[in-house]
């Protein structure tokens, strides 16, 4: 062999090393999946800032907030510090564009993996399509029983679920009860899609079960323009604790529909969603004071990991990271770092990594015991706990030995 074949051999292969080493740090794109338009709009819109701020924590170094996930390395370390990308998509609360968006993020877009939905309608489709395709989906957010009960395989959710919210709730209210509080006779208020009807169903199972009387089960459509006939119905029953499965827009209808007709129930339970929602302390924080309502969120201490994480987003947004964007942005930190476990894109790969996800409660933002999936896709670990709006802010007040303040009761609403 001549020295020139030698010398075009040798940078043949020099140039085979160099292309592979940057394709290994060529950025990862990932689909992320919102309601960017529509009556849950300010919800997506949270979310993907949160979820952008996430991806600013893992493209960037960040010691300051270790031992959170990937938060130091500047990228992947396994694959070269290659950057994460996010593609957004508007699915528009619509479960048909759901599908279509996801389809077109995974077939034109090259995503590696999903994450979403904000709605569990549209987790249902959106997750379905991923399936169909063979590429990873981690709901962060969507609570639907439902979800993660088809057997699928490359579904992933890192949220607590229905199961877990009625047994805090039944269990908070037990402890009211050993208070002096009544507590015996429930009012449940959900909205008719996926996540009412699931969430709904599962409170009313448990419910019973502990022996609550459900003096009131209210169905209503989703985004409704009157809900005047379902308040009046409550004000009839007089329940002593309603609980509302509500999305933003139908939740601010509702505490201004009770005070226009002046009902005020001893004490009202939101489940997260819209009654965690910026756009309702905006609308409707004066007129809901003293709600109650789920959460796996708290800022922290001054100088803690999750404050300093609450100053960035409000640095960007300028609002405090509210649960619901919280969650989702826990389940972006859990798909990013299976990729970097994976060492690889390959959907094969990621897939295997989430399965042996096994993440401590110090690695994580959110309040969850970990994150490790049972064979349904499921995180075992996820937990929740209570908290109640106290001005424009919401504190943890339950359970009694973590709570930042003490109940306030009665419900005060607008008083």
């Amino acid at each position: 062999m001549t020295i020139f074949k030698k010398l075009v051999g040798l940078t043949a292969f020099v140039g085979l090393v160099f292309c592979a080493q940057t394709r290994a740090a060529d950025d990862i794109k990932i689909g992320v999946i919102f309601p960017l338009s529509g009556n849950s709009a300010g919800a997506g819109k949270s979310a993907l800032a949160a979820i952008e701020l996430a991806a600013q924590i893992i493209n960037e170094p960040h010691p300051e907030l270790a031992p959170l996930t990937l938060a130091g390395a500047g990228g992947l370390p396994n694959l070269g510090g290659a950057k994460v990308k996010i593609i957004a998509a508007d699915h528009q609360g619509n479960p048909s564009e759901g599908q279509a968006q996801t389809l077109r993020l995974i077939t034109q877009e090259k995503v590696v993996g999903m994450v979403g939905t904000y709605q569990s309608a549209v987790a249902l489709t959106a997750t379905a399509t991923a399936e169909r395709y063979g590429i990873p989906f981690v709901i962060g957010d969507g609570v639907a029983a439902n979800i993660t009960e088809r057997g699928f395989k490359w579904t992933f959710r890192t949220t607590p679920i229905a199961s877990d919210f009625a047994n805090n709730y039944v269990e908070y209210l037990s402890d009211l009860k050993k208070a002096g509080h009544p507590a015996d006779n429930i009012a449940i208020v959900y909205e008719n899609t996926d996540y009412g009807t699931s969430v709904s169903g599962t409170v009313r199972e448990i419910a019973k079960k502990r022996g609550l009387n459900i003096v009131a089960d209210i169905a209503y459509n989703a985004n409704g323009a009157d809900v005047s006939a379902q308040v009046l119905q409550l004000k009839d029953k007089k329940p002593d604790a309603v609980i509302f499965i509500s999305y933003t827009s139908d939740a601010i209808l509702y505490v201004k529909t009770m005070k226009s007709l002046d009902y005020l129930p001893p004490l009202v339970i939101g489940d997260d969603s819209g009654f965690s929602d910026a756009a309702f302390i905006k609308a409707a924080a004066d007129l809901a004071q003293g709600v109650v309502n789920r959460s796996a969120w708290s800022t922290g201490p001054k100088d803690s990991v999750t404050w300093r994480i609450n100053e960035m987003y409000k640095a960007k947004t300028g609002q405090d990271l509210d649960d619901t964007s919280g969650r989702d942005m826990q389940g972006f930190f859990v798909l990013v770092d299976a990729i970097n476990r994976a060492k690889s894109t390959k959907p094969e790969a990621i897939q295997a990594a989430l399965k042996a996800t096994d993440l401590k409660a110090d690695q994580l933002m959110m309040g969850y015991k970990g994150v490790k999936f049972d064979d349904k896709g499921q995180n075992t670990l996820a937990a929740t706990y209570l908290i109640q709006l106290t001005g424009n802010h919401y504190y943890s007040i339950w359970p009694e030995k973590t709570a930042e303040k003490p109940l306030v009761y009665p419900y005060k609403g607008w008083k």
